[in-house]
């Protein structure tokens, strides 16, 4: 008998007979004499259109009382759940993360988890029941309801297996495994049997959508074995290991990732002079803006730099504000952005030990007549930045020139 927490996603549970069809599966489960625990998201488009909802009335709502909102979609998955397994003669009972008391930090809308009380699952657990809980949300400690932000609730799942120190955490999706790119974008891209948690925690932070990122850092850090399954086939999904030592995907590069979601904002003429970095970035960090690539270069009269930085695109509207507001006190020539752009980046544990990865990636955008804006570089990834436009053909490209496609 093993601990499982089970997570799906808003696509599995996007109407009453995917609800049943859950029901069924957790049934089979708990029936060979597992304990079980799920983690449910928001119906399919609930979210969407919760959130439409709240602009109506606000274009910009009030973080608290938006979370109050969004945690509601949760809700009502819980609920139906439940009712569903009840139905097929599974006893189970339902929470909101309050209920089992998820604890935040107070940043609404993209709170962080600092603790989980499991007492109450456990209790449950050991009662014969099975354990359904509103993912995406939690509480802080004036008892507000925080909501973890879009994809939170693959680390709601993974942090109460953590806290539970549950067997094994599947994910379940509306795709049967890790692929080594987005099989929508090029249709010859082959499901990994497993990837390490290292080349995934990459993946998820370059764009992929199969996990959030959140979810991959709690799982590396707390150890939880962690596999990606679809909710609609059956199949062994695809496994995230620590095993680097894997001889049937030894290849250099195990997937390419992409981002849409990238801006850069450009500060032109700055003065060359510590702590101009930390006067132009420190803004953006204190009003919860993330960054992503950096790139300085120093002008020709060794006076003045140009300082480039990558976030968020719906990011960009406030970031451009605050940065034009910056730039003024540091007496910049101009400030820039570009909000058509997006990442293109190789992912593999083999480039540690391989060379020449840099420029086979660039020979192969160069010969498709693709322009390379920045580059960013680690030991198991290298990100470049092009114009929107090249997104499917650099894709493409990469995916052919380092033998990733599927075999005809």
């Amino acid at each position: 008998m093993a601990l499982i927490v089970q997570k799906y996603g808003g696509t599995s549970v996007g109407s009453i007979e995917r609800i049943r069809a859950v029901a069924e599966r957790v049934k089979r489960w708990r029936d060979r004499g597992h304990q079980l625990v799920v983690v449910v998201s928001a119906m399919s488009g609930e979210t969407d259109r919760l959130l439409n909802l709240a602009k109506q009335i606000q274009p910009c709502p009030d973080p608290r009382e938006l979370d109050v909102l969004l945690s509601t979609g949760e809700q009502v998955t819980i609920a139906l759940l439940s009712m569903a397994l009840a139905a097929c003669g599974c006893p189970a009972r339902s929470y909101t993360g309050a209920q089992v008391h998820i604890l935040t930090d107070n940043v609404h809308n993209k709170a962080r988890i600092r603790d989980i009380d499991a007492a109450r699952v456990r209790a449950d657990l050991d009662a014969g029941r099975v354990v359904v809980i509103a993912g995406f949300q939690g509480v802080n400690e004036q008892g507000d309801i925080t909501t973890l932000g879009r994809g939170g609730s693959d680390t709601s799942a993974v942090a109460i297996a953590a806290a539970l120190k549950a067997d094994e955490c599947q994910i379940y999706t509306d795709v049967d495994g890790v692929y080594t790119t987005d099989p929508r974008i090029e249709p010859r891209a082959r499901k990994l049997d497993r990837i390490t948690f290292e080349e995934m925690l990459e993946m998820a932070s370059l764009g992929s959508k199969v996990l959030q990122i959140r979810s991959v850092e709690f799982a590396g850090k707390y150890r939880v074995p962690l596999r990606v399954l679809s909710s609609f086939d059956e199949g062994e999904g695809t496994l995230i290991t620590f095993d680097e030592d894997n001889p049937v995907e030894n290849a250099k590069i195990s997937g390419i990732a992409f981002n849409r979601d990238e801006a850069k904002l450009t500060v032109l003429g700055v003065p060359d002079q510590p702590g101009v970095a930390y006067q132009i970035l420190g803004p953006i960090a204190e009003a919860n803006i993330e960054v992503d690539m950096i790139v300085q270069n120093v002008a020709p009269d060794g006076q003045t730099t140009d300082f480039t930085f990558t976030v968020h695109r719906n990011d960009y509207p406030q970031a451009l504000a605050i940065l034009r507001k910056t730039a003024n006190c540091l007496g910049a020539r101009e400030v820039t952005g570009d909000a058509t752009i997006v990442k293109i980046s190789l992912v593999g544990v083999g480039m540690r030990s391989h060379a020449g990865i840099a420029s086979r990636m660039f020979a192969a955008l160069a010969k498709e007549g693709i322009n390379i804006r920045m580059i960013s570089t680690s030991e198991i990834k290298i990100s470049v930045v092009v114009d929107e436009k090249y997104l499917e053909l650099g894709v493409r490209a990469l995916h052919a020139a380092f033998g990733l496609d599927r075999p005809s």
